[in-house]
């Protein structure tokens, strides 16, 4: 696909780098050394106000399929998209926007206005956030189809009943799938015959009740005590604090900022607001960070992120969850003994994703950096995977439908199950066998 890009910042950058290998792309950036870095990458970069026609005329609009705006500027994305849909009136837009006037959901559609899509990153690490401390043993959790399907992902500690089992000795609950092992570095797609291991990280996948009832397989002996602190009020921290504020969690949050904290402490009743730095180690102390159930840290510091949580983890918090804009940081913080790290970025290059990827993508989550990938699809008159068993079907070596919603019913297919038109269909897929799959299902 022809993609233009406006802006070059740490959002823009990690699109054009995810898509240059196969697409043509433009980036309009109007900072210098934004422009030098984004020119290492398989792109052609024109430097200045990507909302300027001219630009966007001298970057092919009227040839281009997808604009994709990311400054950090709500204003010039949403002009941007606008104008590029005034130039050609089949091009898809995808628009950054934070600010909380303009949207309301992590992904919102606005095509009146010229947008296809309106992502909030912001919102989208909150949620993400949200539905992980929602569940303490579970590491991620997405849903799909509406939430009729839903992953998990659960780290496999040393006292596990299923170390040491064979994975069909593990007697999971029949409406649930293990989709994919993590062990190490390395990312297995399970047989029946492949043993669990300590410190494994398992994907489940499967009707929600049933995935829910593995918690008890994950859970720890100490029972939690709703205490959760999130240091960082900004937008993702002030988001976040507003859906957990939604439930039963003791809630603290910290910021460093006075007068920002003073309008969180008016604005949070219900919240202990504290005007501090998380990486003070005597507030930390004083403030018993080491009984909390988690410790979020979500300010616009990537190095504050990390050395709070490790902090927090060494005076005993439970779990440390790590904000890490720089996508690349995330397995790094995970490395050094942070639980969870998660990226604001990826909800954005996900979306764009669906963009690139054709017709039949309803929702795609990236896990563990780029090594694997979990798909929603929907099934059509054409797909070449319909009508047939799938053990007739050649499917992608490295990939493994995990679940086939038909209307309300979900099903956990074996080889004798057949998809037919109009199945919602959710796989696990590896990076190699992506385009395979899409294949069947063009």
């Amino acid at each position: 696909m022809r993609v233009i890009i406006v802006g070059a910042g740490e959002v823009g950058y990690h699109v054009a780098k995810t898509l240059c290998k196969n697409n043509d792309i433009f980036i309009i950036e109007k900072n210098e050394d934004a422009c030098t870095r984004a020119g290492h990458l398989d792109v052609q970069v024109i430097q200045g106000n990507g909302a300027d026609v001219k630009l966007l005329k001298k970057a092919n609009i009227e040839k281009a399929e997808l604009v994709v705006a990311v400054t950090g500027v709500d204003e010039i994305n949403i002009v941007a998209c606008m104008a590029s849909k005034l130039l050609n009136s089949k091009v898809k837009t995808v628009a950054r926007v934070s600010n909380p006037d303009y949207i309301n959901r992590p992904v919102s559609v606005r095509e009146t206005v010229g947008m296809n899509a309106m992502v909030c990153p912001e919102l989208s690490l909150a949620s993400e956030i949200n539905q992980i401390l929602s569940i303490p043993e579970a590491m991620n959790v997405v849903d799909f189809v509406g939430g009729k399907v839903k992953m998990m992902e659960f780290k496999v500690g040393e006292l596990n009943p299923l170390i040491g089992k064979k994975l069909y000795e593990s007697d999971l609950p029949q409406c649930c799938i293990m989709s994919a092992i993590f062990r190490g570095s390395e990312l297995m797609i399970p047989h029946g015959s492949d043993t669990i291991m300590k410190n494994d990280r398992v994907v489940l996948v499967g009707k929600p009740e049933a995935v829910e009832d593995t918690r008890k397989l994950f859970e720890g002996d100490e029972k939690g005590n709703g205490k959760i602190a999130v240091v960082g009020g900004g937008k993702v921290g002030y988001y976040l604090i507003n859906l957990l504020n939604q439930k039963k969690f003791k809630l603290t949050l910290i910021e460093s900022d006075k007068k920002r904290s003073e309008t969180l402490a008016q604005n949070l009743p219900n919240v202990l607001v504290l005007n501090g730095d998380g990486t003070d180690l005597v507030l930390m102390k004083e403030e018993n960070i080491g009984s909390m159930d988690a410790v979020v840290a979500v300010t616009n510091s990537d190095e504050k992120n990390l050395l709070c949580s490790l902090l927090a983890k060494k005076l005993g918090a439970k779990k440390v969850i790590a904000r890490a804009d720089r996508p690349d940081y995330a397995e790094l913080f995970e490395m050094v003994g942070i639980d969870v790290a998660v990226s604001p970025i990826q909800a954005t290059v996900n979306e764009v994703l669906k963009f690139t990827m054709g017709i039949g993508i309803e929702s795609l989550v990236t896990i563990e950096g780029e090594k694997g990938k979990i798909i929603e699809l929907a099934a059509n008159e054409r797909s070449k995977i319909i009508n047939k068993k799938l053990k007739d079907v050649t499917f992608p070596r490295g990939a493994i439908i995990s679940a086939i919603v038909r209307g309300s019913e979900v099903i956990i297919p074996d080889g004798n199950q057949t998809i037919i038109a109009d199945d919602k269909v959710v796989i696990f897929t590896l990076p190699d066998a992506l385009q395979p799959v899409k294949e069947l299902f063009g």
